[in-house]
């Protein structure tokens, strides 16, 4: 019983974990998809952090291409579609992603460079898209929890005998 509240921090801090880690070193967070297509050759080479749901995913012989709808990132790098989208962008990963994985309204956030842009169609209107070379990608799963995550644990300890009982518990959830 002495170990209590060791235990019990140590129970506290792996439960409110965050989502995952993206390396934003040399990042420009002020530069969004519809500010690329404004203006694309400032932009070319640049690192950024985007994110959003995705639209369509294509193989290509030697690498993946996912159209992607923009929307702006919480704290942990997730979308938050429920704020203004930021126009479409297209997501390029070498080699072979599952289209069945990466399926259409999913959520993904990628850190890459802006390799220039492509142009395209939506419905039957032209659109220029902006071209990101991923360097890390995360598929988000569906469930959305705090920070991204879901984890629930308890701890309870009860007793007692012939009729009389007794006990305390504890639950948190995050």
């Amino acid at each position: 019983m002495r170990h209590f509240p060791l235990t019990l921090l140590l129970f506290l801090l792996t439960a409110c974990a965050s989502g995952p880690t993206f390396n934003t070193l040399g990042v420009d967070p002020l530069l969004t998809p519809q500010k690329v297509t404004a203006n694309p050759q400032p932009a070319t080479g640049k690192s950024v952090q985007w994110g959003g749901t995705i639209v369509s995913t294509a193989n290509l012989q030697n690498s993946t291409q996912i159209e992607v709808l923009a929307y702006p990132l919480d704290s942990d790098g997730r979308p938050k579609t429920d704020g203004a989208a930021q126009g479409r962008f297209i997501l390029e990963r070498t080699g072979f992603l599952d289209p069945a994985s990466y399926a259409a309204g999913r959520q993904v956030t990628v850190v890459g460079k802006v390799s220039g842009t492509r142009t395209g169609r939506v419905g039957e209107a032209d659109y220029v898209y902006p071209v990101v070379t991923a360097t890390q990608l995360h598929l988000w799963s569906a469930e959305r929890g705090f920070g991204g995550t879901s984890t629930m644990f308890g701890i309870g300890v009860g007793g007692g005998s012939g009729g009389s009982g007794g006990g305390v518990g504890v639950g948190f959830g995050f």
